[in-house]
């Protein structure tokens, strides 16, 4: 790690310094790093993960593992996000309701625990999207330190490394509910769809990075940019496309320039 960086990951040391700290956890790198940060700096960590039928179905048996593995006091946490007509409308600003809800159960969670912050993992190269969740943080009274610092996801990954994280290289995830285009109704059916197909691609192609976009009867497969050469065997393919319909789509398409962020901002923009 070059100096710069190193003078970066020191404000964020100086920010979590004897603090008591709850840090909004997934198990990806970012909020991995952030919560090594804070338990080598803070006086008190704990790690509060959202469970949600939003979030892919691997991810939360990935949050337990890697919080073992950081050995930092934990909790989980159930929240429903279909219960909000609003949200399931997908309305433009739909990250935003879905982070303020959010931050409001951290915000309430941290004041029940005698906590002094709440920090969660938006990186500077998060801001290249559309991310009105963030503003909603903010609102809330809850910090991105590695946003404020200016730090990228490279300089997280690298950090990751150099201390022995399992997911370092681990692919950045999302919420499920960036598969549907702004002004599509989020239903469970179609959430659970969406999962079940990215399982299958991730199973069968053996890829690591996925989207699966939803576009009705169709769904449109995303997959990573060098990982593009992984999907032309045809009888993979077949195993796909019998496999979607069992699920309850009626074709299947191969987006040619593979998975790149805010893609279904691209929809709203045109």
């Amino acid at each position: 790690m070059n100096e710069h960086s190193k003078d970066k990951f020191g404000e964020i040391a100086s920010l979590l310094s004897g603090q008591r700290i709850l840090v909004a956890f997934s198990g990806g790198v970012d909020s991995s790093v952030l919560a090594l940060l804070a338990k080598k700096h803070g006086e008190r960590v704990v790690l509060l993960t959202v469970d949600s039928i939003l979030s892919p179905q691997s991810e939360l048996a990935n949050a337990k593992k890697v919080a073992d593995e950081l050995n930092i006091e934990s909790e989980i946490i159930h929240v429903n996000h279909l219960e909000d007509n609003e949200f399931t409308k997908n309305p433009r600003d739909r990250c935003y309701l879905c982070k303020k809800k959010l931050s409001s159960i951290w915000i309430e969670f941290a004041e029940k625990q005698g906590l002094d912050m709440v920090v969660e993992g938006t990186s500077a190269s998060d801001l290249k999207g559309h991310r009105p969740g963030e503003r909603a943080l903010r609102e809330m009274g809850g910090t991105s330190p590695f946003l404020d610092a200016g730090i990228t996801k490279d300089e997280i990954r690298k950090y990751a490394k150099e201390n022995g994280l399992s997911v370092a290289d681990r692919p950045s995830m999302a919420c499920l509910a960036t598969r549907f285009p702004y002004g599509v109704q989020i239903t469970k059916k179609h959430v659970n769809m969406v999962d079940a197909i990215e399982q299958a691609v991730r199973r069968i192609f053996e890829v690591h990075t996925i989207r699966a976009r939803f576009h009705g009867d169709l769904v449109r497969i995303e997959v990573g940019s060098d990982e593009r050469d992984k999907l032309f065997d045809s009888n993979k393919l077949d195993e796909l496309n019998e496999l979607a319909k069992s699920i309850g789509f009626t074709y299947v398409a191969i987006d040619a320039k593979g998975y790149r962020t805010g893609a279904m901002d691209e929809l709203a923009i045109s």
